[in-house]
């Protein structure tokens, strides 16, 4: 099966009870949709789900973070493409998680963790929003390297050249699409 986005939903909260665990994969989600019509237009439901997906087992096990996650989605009857997909964001984590090689993975990849940053640095503002956050602001506190230190700087940089990105182009990028639905 590959799951749409429902199906995906109804996984996702299955093992996350979490409010931040499932708000995470929805805002990856509906990143990875909006990189989806810009890059792989007709595709977008399905790097929707893979984005909803992503961190199925981080919040029961995150030590065995995409491991666990493989096999949750195979049990639940997820095509095992889709569960590469979903998983290769951990390249890097374990000898288990595949290298990205569609395009899909790497913006996952580099997404995955510049979200959770730009979601913290949008926290910081008094807006509490991305809205009326702009590049500058949120190159400063990615230089920042106590700020949001959880969010790998060296994964990100990786996904923006896996990309064929500038750093800067990865961050613009990313911010607009959250922008455009992440008040």
């Amino acid at each position: 099966m590959v799951p749409d986005y429902g199906q995906a939903l109804v996984i996702l909260e299955k093992y996350n009870k979490e409010p931040f665990h499932v708000s995470h994969g929805k805002i990856v989600a509906e990143t990875m949709r909006r990189f989806a019509v810009e890059l792989d237009a007709g595709a977008e439901g399905y790097w929707e789900a893979v984005g909803l997906l992503h961190d199925v087992d981080f919040e029961g096990w995150p030590d065995e973070h995409c491991v666990k996650g493989s096999a949750i989605l195979l049990e639940e009857g997820v095509d095992e493409g889709f569960v590469r997909s979903a998983m290769s964001h951990g390249w890097g984590l374990n000898e288990s998680s595949s290298e990205p090689g569609h395009v899909m993975e790497k913006v996952l990849y580099a997404v995955d963790e510049l979200t959770g940053l730009v979601g913290a640095a949008a926290l910081m503002r008094p807006s509490k929003s991305v809205s009326d956050m702009e590049l500058p602001s949120l190159k400063k506190k990615y230089k920042d390297k106590r700020f949001a230190a959880g969010c790998s700087r060296e994964v990100i940089e990786r996904g923006a050249g896996m990309l064929g990105w500038t750093l800067d182009e990865l961050l613009e990028r990313t911010l607009g699409h959250m922008k455009a639905f992440h008040p």
